[in-house]
């Protein structure tokens, strides 16, 4: 075989760098590489539409194991598992047990349990966990954090009185003070010591964590992937150097440490975040010099992102976070909690719950994602990702170290600043469809309406007395903007009707009646397409007949000077006139009345905003 392999190889030869890029240059016939072909993305950094061999030995993520130090290849050395966990909004004990039983026998081996802390009682865990073999299920615990210790001390009594074996006891408690401080703007630094607390009560419980980094907040504001991890590192960080300080040993305050990461639908960038993120903790973590490098392994519980999620075309939902939690799933975390789809409108349905749990079942049980470590690993473009990505999130890390850490950064408001930034930013690229939402501001459901559904204000009432003492970080989804532009349509009573008048080049007249159907059904009006008009008189009486309240002309650029004017003439205002295009004779049209221009350039957004406010819909 070794002597086949030799014989077929030295057969060809081997193309140097350059000699590809002449290859690729060629091809391009005089366009700019860099334009043409380097990905700029918006984590600050470039990619390359290649990498070879050579590109991939000056790295050094290839050298360690699975399972070693600094674990960028993932902290298991045998298999991918994950813990398929499911979140349940609690409000009586006893139904959140029923629930619970129900879904462990539905594929779920992690809960998620979300209660208000006046629930915090013996009797209320004793209800919620009652029949439920703590050992052989993780189990995950968010309530007030001011009464988080006093639930740790409870669930420490109930594992104690059950004779559980401590080691085989695996969960968390979400404890996270700086998250409200970050996202609310509440002042929440006196809790800050109840940290040593917590982790105190849990010193025993190797495989139970009891300190949070919620830095999926962020990314459900709209965060990119390099401020989601950048932020996430200091935020781990500023606990640990607490403990620290408070004398816990380094390395039991790090194995206390949950990261609560989103996953967007960057699908490669994702795989890389978790490596990176990996990576980075480890280095970190060194610093405080634990005894044993077990205490660097970063645990990482992922949820997919609500920011991109839609209310109109709400199965797409499913898309995105089946690729989300596939991402996930092949950086190796720790556990994965898959959004339903209808989250973001309804307290999901157990068709939505059932629908989410199948997901990451598929990934496990026909896909096998959890037989192979790291199977991205080797992968020149990830392995360049993966290092581009944990440079600029350490650039990141260490700016917010050297201004003070990260929550001082956060009494600063500079964090919460850079990411309503970039949150306002996105909203803006959505609105000129520099960024898509599929079904949403790009190939939207014409016909489709909301059938009563409202988007979903989610908030939690714990501490609503305390005055806001921060800047707060705005969690608008993407999609928001247009969804209500397309309610304010519907609750008009009547949707406009935006009629296509094609007219001259075949090509051209169907392609711009295309887009332009595309860009007025994002506000909810109904489109009339036809094939075509043989003269402009013949296409606005067809119109008018319609009862159109817009007309489209849909035309060449070239056609536009014959056609345009006399259709505008002949319409008389008798409905909306709209040019399909941004024509070389724009200047001339306008100067004869015509207003109205639709184009790739538009801001899709403020323009149906002004057309709805020209046809009286508020």
């Amino acid at each position: 075989m070794s002597n086949n392999r030799e014989k077929l190889f030295t057969e060809f030869q081997a193309p140097t760098a350059q000699e590809w890029l002449d290859k690729i240059q060629a091809d391009l016939k005089g366009a700019d590489f860099n334009k043409k072909l380097v990905w700029r993305t918006d984590e600050g950094f470039s990619m390359q539409p290649f990498y070879r061999r050579e590109d991939v030995l000056k790295l050094k993520t290839p050298d360690s194991l699975p399972g070693e130090f600094p674990f960028v290849r993932g902290n298991k050395k045998d298999n991918n598992s994950w813990y398929v966990r499911q979140n349940l909004k609690v409000e009586d004990a006893k139904e959140g047990n029923a629930k619970a039983l129900d879904i462990l026998n539905r594929g779920v081996d992690s809960l998620g349990f979300h209660f208000c802390g006046d629930c915090v009682s013996k009797e209320f865990v004793e209800t919620l966990l009652e029949g439920i073999e703590c050992e052989c299920v993780e189990l995950n615990f968010c309530t007030c954090k001011r009464r988080s210790v006093e639930l740790a001390n409870i669930l420490v009594e109930y594992f104690a009185k059950k004779g559980y074996d401590k080691e085989r006891i695996a969960g968390s408690i979400d404890w996270d003070p700086i998250e409200k401080m970050a996202m609310k703007g509440k002042d929440t630094t006196r809790l800050l010591p109840l940290a040593q607390q917590l982790v105190e009560a849990f010193k025993d419980y190797p495989n139970f964590r009891c300190i949070a980094v919620n830095a999926a907040a962020l990314n459900n504001a709209g965060a990119y992937i390099v401020q989601e991890l950048g932020y996430a590192l200091a935020w781990g960080n500023e606990y640990l150097a607490e403990l620290a300080e408070a004398g816990v040993d380094p390395a039991l305050a790090a194995s206390k440490i949950k990261f609560n990461l989103g996953i967007t639908q960057n699908y490669f960038m994702e795989i890389a975040k978790f490596r990176a993120a990996r990576l980075l903790w480890a280095a970190i973590v060194k610093q405080y010099e634990p005894k044993c490098d077990c205490a660097c392994r970063m645990c990482v519980n992922a949820t997919t992102t609500t920011y991109n999620m839609t209310m109109f075309d709400s199965y797409v939902n499913l898309l995105r976070t089946q690729t989300e939690a596939m991402s996930a799933a092949l950086g190796g975390v720790h556990s994965i909690v898959v959004e339903p789809f209808d989250a973001v409108y309804e307290r999901p349905t157990d068709f939505a719950e059932r629908i989410a749990r199948n997901q990451q079942l598929l990934l496990k049980e026909e896909s096998h994602f959890d037989k192979v470590v790291d199977p991205a690993a080797g992968s020149y473009f990830i392995e360049e990702l993966t290092t581009s990505l944990a440079d600029a999130a350490w650039k990141l890390f260490l700016k917010v170290e050297d201004e003070g850490g990260f929550l001082e950064a956060v009494k600063r408001g500079t964090v919460q600043d850079d990411i309503n930034a970039t949150n306002a930013k996105r909203h803006a690229d959505a609105a000129k469809r520099k960024e898509f939402i599929l079904g949403t501001n790009q190939f939207p459901n014409f016909t489709e309406t909301s059938g009563g559904r409202r988007p979903l204000c989610h908030s939690c009432h714990c501490g609503t007395k305390e005055e806001t003492a921060f800047k707060a970080i705005e969690t608008t989804r993407l999609a928001a903007d247009f969804e209500q532009l397309r309610l304010a349509t519907e609750e008009s009573g009547k949707a406009p009707t935006a009629f296509m008048l094609t007219i001259g080049n075949l090509a051209m007249r169907q392609a711009r009646a295309q887009f332009s159907s595309n860009f007025l059904a994002c506000a909810g009006y109904k489109i009339i397409d036809n094939l075509g008009f043989d003269t402009v008189e013949e296409g606005v009486d067809a119109a008018l007949e319609a009862g159109a309240d817009i007309v489209v002309i849909c035309s060449s650029d070239d056609e536009y000077a014959t056609y345009a004017i006399p259709a505008f003439n002949y319409l008389a205002g008798r409905a909306m006139f709209v040019v399909a295009g941004a024509p070389a004779c724009m200047d001339e049209l306008k100067a004869a009345g015509i207003e109205n221009f639709i184009h790739v350039r538009c801001d899709v957004l403020e323009t149906l905003k002004e057309y709805n406010a020209k046809l009286g819909i508020k």
